[in-house]
């Protein structure tokens, strides 16, 4: 079973422009993006899928695939044009996100393992437990609700499951005390790392936007719309991602001071 792992890479970005060619660390920040998916066992070949000249030259320069594609509204619809034109034998196909340089290799090889022990299922992701309340109530953060086998049943950027009867902080509170230790937030955290059979993901990018993901800005729920089944595996921690210079601020000094 051949599993490709893409990095879907645009030159601007709205909040950082040029923040994957970032290099006060004395590499780009895509480079350990690259670097962190290369060490993950079960992907067989990792690409990037850039519309970009300039990032396309600067990773192959640190050794990386880098395919060219034309301009995409979603990182989804670049991927998919690399795996119809140059991935005809892939099995599985990872949508990996450039700018989390700190990504545990070992969950994108749980996200694997949990697809192939699943043939049924059309899509995977990953989420981690909230214990945060100002993670659960931040609408940047999505959150997902998931049935009994680990399928998602919705992604919102509200606060979902709704906790009637308190305040969140306080349970959280309470789940963080050393008496209730065995217990686990009811809320997850979405981590936006796919994986996909190629087919389902070269259908799904032919389908229009569909009512709730326009509403929600949330692309996975035009698959939960057409009725696929998305399964949500569980990492033990959330990768950082970087959106904002403050956030590469912080990257740089954890950099450091390893």
């Amino acid at each position: 079973m051949k599993t490709y792992g893409i990095i879907p890479a645009r030159l601007q970005s709205t909040r950082l422009p040029r923040k994957l060619l970032l290099a006060e660390t004395g590499k780009p920040l895509i480079q350990y993006s690259w670097e962190a998916a290369k060490k993950a066992s079960s992907l067989d070949e990792v690409v990037i899928a850039t519309d970009s000249e300039e990032i396309a030259a600067i990773c192959r320069g640190f050794g990386a695939k880098a395919e060219m594609t034309g301009d995409h509204p979603s990182g989804s619809d670049r991927i998919a044009e690399v795996v119809k034109r140059s991935c005809s034998d892939a099995d599985l196909v990872v949508n990996l996100q450039g700018d989390e340089p700190e990504m545990d290799p070992a969950a994108i090889d749980k996200l694997v393992a949990a697809m192939k022990a699943r043939p049924e299922i059309e899509m995977s992701t990953l989420a981690t437990p909230i214990t945060s309340a100002v993670i659960l109530e931040d609408r940047a953060c999505v959150k997902v609700v998931c049935a009994a086998d680990g399928r998602a049943l919705y992604f919102s950027r509200l606060p979902i499951p709704c906790f009637r009867d308190g305040e969140p902080a306080d349970l959280l509170a309470e789940l963080r005390d050393a008496g209730r230790s065995g217990l686990q937030s009811p809320w997850l955290l979405h981590m936006g790392i796919y994986a996909y059979k190629p087919e389902f993901l070269l259908a799904l990018t032919q389908l229009p936007p569909s009512r709730l993901e326009q509403l929600e800005k949330l692309e996975q729920l035009r698959a939960l719309e057409a009725g696929a089944s998305i399964l949500v595996v569980q990492a033990k921690h959330a990768s950082r991602g970087i959106d904002t210079s403050a956030d590469y601020l912080a990257f740089v000094e954890r950099h450091r001071a390893t």
